[in-house]
């Protein structure tokens, strides 16, 4: 029971020490995350946490995966329980939308964030997140095929280009909304990929008539 005991508590330190680097690496980056202000953060030991991770790197890559989880969490799984077809593709993008909105995340997106930071640093984290990146948007060109079979979306329409745009509406929204009004960024992201799908839409009506 003691040994039991002993994980469950390790489990729970390692969770909330990703949760928190998650949310300090959208402001601060992957590199700016260090188990010493992780310990601070959260009021546990420091030598501690290195029973969980040895390096930075290793680190770097369960933030990484805690990041996906939480995207899974708040995004994914909710956005799978709307009808299969434009209502889906639609549920996707609002979730996201919504996923920034909350103070979960204070940079607005942990992927943004570091995906810019990596992109022309070699080595496995950015394997890991252009993997992780290219996953995604297979994920929501498949979504897009499915509504084209389904009907919803007319026959012609380009779903690679369409994952591309949705993605385009959601991460400019990241950024206006630091920059600017979040409320603004975050309506216009909902009004581009609302009327976007509407345009596709083999029955516009699928779709809520007002975004917001």
């Amino acid at each position: 029971m003691t040994i039991d005991g002993r994980i469950a508590r390790g489990d729970r330190t390692r969770a909330a020490v990703l949760d928190r680097a998650v949310a300090r690496a959208t402001a601060d980056g992957l590199d700016g995350l260090s188990l010493g202000q992780l310990a601070t953060d959260l009021g546990v030991s420091k030598s501690g946490l290195f029973a969980h991770w040895r390096s930075k790197e290793e680190l770097q890559l369960a933030t990484v995966e805690r990041a996906q989880e939480q995207f899974l969490e708040q995004v994914i799984r909710p956005a799978l329980t709307a009808p299969r077809g434009v209502r889906r593709l639609w549920a996707l993008h609002d979730r996201r939308i919504a996923f920034y909105e909350t103070d979960l995340l204070p940079g607005g997106c942990f992927f943004a964030k570091v995906q810019f930071e990596f992109s022309v640093r070699p080595g496995v984290v950015r394997d890991r997140l252009a993997t992780t990146f290219a996953l995604w948007s297979d994920f929501v060109d498949n979504l897009a095929q499915l509504a084209v079979r389904e009907g919803d979306l007319r026959a012609e329409t380009d779903t690679r280009q369409l994952a591309y745009e949705l993605e385009s509406f959601a991460l400019t929204a990241v950024m206006q909304s630091r920059l600017l009004s979040p409320e603004i960024a975050y309506r216009y992201a909902r009004r581009a990929a609302h009327d976007r799908l509407r345009t596709l839409a083999t029955d516009p009506d699928l779709l809520p008539e007002d975004p917001a």
